[in-house]
């Protein structure tokens, strides 16, 4: 099926609290084969092999739905893009305006499966994501971003570009993340 027919076909809501289960995951496919990753070395952005499958296992998932539901309660951003029903991808951005400046909201996930990557829809999701955080307030978002060639390809296309400022929280909890910041 062309990227069009399905990208016209898929579906963009807002997640219920109460939807947020293992259940909701069920179609969505969470493998990513990563051979290249950029690494930041003597001050300079390289690639370097870095060959390793990412999958999550069911304690990822469970993590997962916790931050998803506590994302809702406080406030924050979680939408899904839905194929025949089914999840395939899903975005969510932080409550709470932060930096020197409180300027940031933290995009803290933004995932496609990888059964219907590259058809559209991290566009779609980063795009409602951008238009969500400049409504609440923000001038930039904060993405602690996956490292791999593929994964950076994106978030070059979409315009972001390294942090100004990094975020220590997220330096810490994922240390070759590349810390991106998108302007609004």
């Amino acid at each position: 099926m062309l990227n069009k027919e399905i990208s016209s076909s898929v579906q963009y809501r807002n997640l219920l609290i109460e939807e947020i289960s293992f259940d909701l995951f069920k179609g969505f496919i969470r493998h990513q084969v990563v051979t290249k990753c950029w690494r930041r070395e003597n001050g300079n952005w390289i690639i370097k092999d870095d060959p390793f499958i990412d999958e999550w296992s069911n304690d990822d998932y469970q993590i997962l739905i916790s931050d998803l539901k506590h994302t809702i309660i406080t406030g924050g951003f979680v939408y899904g893009a839905f194929y025949n029903g089914i999840m395939k991808g899903f975005v969510s951005v932080e409550p709470g305006l932060f930096g020197e400046n409180r300027e940031y909201l933290d995009l803290s996930n933004i995932h496609v499966s990888e059964d219907l990557r590259n058809k559209g829809i991290g566009t779609s999701l980063f795009n409602a994501a951008k238009e969500w955080a400049k409504r609440n307030g923000a001038n930039k978002l904060y993405i602690s971003a996956h490292s791999a060639v593929e994964s950076q390809a994106f978030y070059k296309r979409m315009g972001c570009v390294e942090a100004q400022v990094y975020s220590q929280k997220h330096v810490d909890k994922e240390p070759y993340d590349c810390q991106l910041e998108y302007k609004l």
